[in-house]
């Protein structure tokens, strides 16, 4: 029986996508972002398995609470490392009328057939995605999680050809992705894909630090404050974000 390996879940999600989610945090994840909040999620084949009915059952106890705009959302770790299973669980979650949402760094994706066709089945049971650019610059990315961003930005190519509704997320750490040029690039970029329905600037905070003090892994940022309030709106300024607040569940 196919299983799914789950780092945690939040019952009551309010920043996971439209309206309250049950969000599923999946483990395992290959990319190293220096500000993970969740560095305890990076090991594959660890975490509780589940069968995607139990994890449907159990969220399904909270529907009462999601309304007309909640539903589920997937996340990690790295949700695509896991992406039969989640397929799965979303097919059946479409048969409950459920909302079902991917929130994803995008970093397993690839246009070999052998993902694709995979990828192409769960976009057809995804209602969204939330993609997470770290860095548009791939030399800054490399340094910022150990991995490129090309395949990612290839992604969010990819979701635009078939036009499936995406929400891009930039978490903005100070001296690093909130210098004015690459924000301007990241507008740039952006605005060349016609499916982003939602543009968010997340601000850093290293509440996630304990996890990597308690695991024995250096955080390299322990001295990198939260952006203040000045650099949050050049942000949005400069991403123009007033401009993608479009998208409604029944999109």
């Amino acid at each position: 029986m196919l299983t799914g390996r789950i780092h945690s879940f939040e019952t009551f999600g309010s920043v996971d996508g439209p309206g309250v989610r049950f969000v599923i945090f999946m483990q395992g994840c290959r990319m190293r972002c220096k500000y993970c909040h969740n560095p305890d999620s990076w090991k594959i084949n660890s975490g509780e398995e589940k069968t995607s009915d139990e994890v449907l059952n159990y969220a399904l106890r909270y529907r009462n609470y999601w309304g007309k705009d909640g539903g589920i959302t997937v996340s990690g770790g790295e949700p695509l490392l896991q992406i039969d299973f989640i397929t799965e669980l979303f097919k059946k979650a479409k048969k409950e009328g459920v909302h079902t949402t991917i929130d994803t760094a995008a970093s397993p994706f690839s246009r070999d057939p052998a993902f694709l066709d995979k990828f192409d089945e769960l976009l057809k049971y995804t209602d969204l995605l939330m993609v997470d650019i770290k860095h548009i610059d791939n030399k800054a990315h490399l340094d910022l999680t150990k991995v490129e961003n090309t395949n990612i930005l290839d992604c969010l190519k990819y979701l635009d050809e078939k036009g499936k509704a995406v929400w891009i997320r930039h978490v903005l750490v100070p001296g690093i992705t909130d210098n004015d040029e690459a924000l301007n690039k990241l507008y740039t970029f952006i605005k060349t894909l016609n499916n982003v329905k939602r543009v968010e600037i997340l601000p850093y905070h290293s509440f996630g630090m304990f996890k990597w003090e308690a695991l024995g892994i250096k955080y390299e940022l322990k001295d990198t404050p939260s952006p203040d309030e000045k650099s949050i709106s050049q942000a949005k300024k400069l991403l123009h974000v007033d401009e993608f607040l479009g998208y409604k569940t029944n999109n």
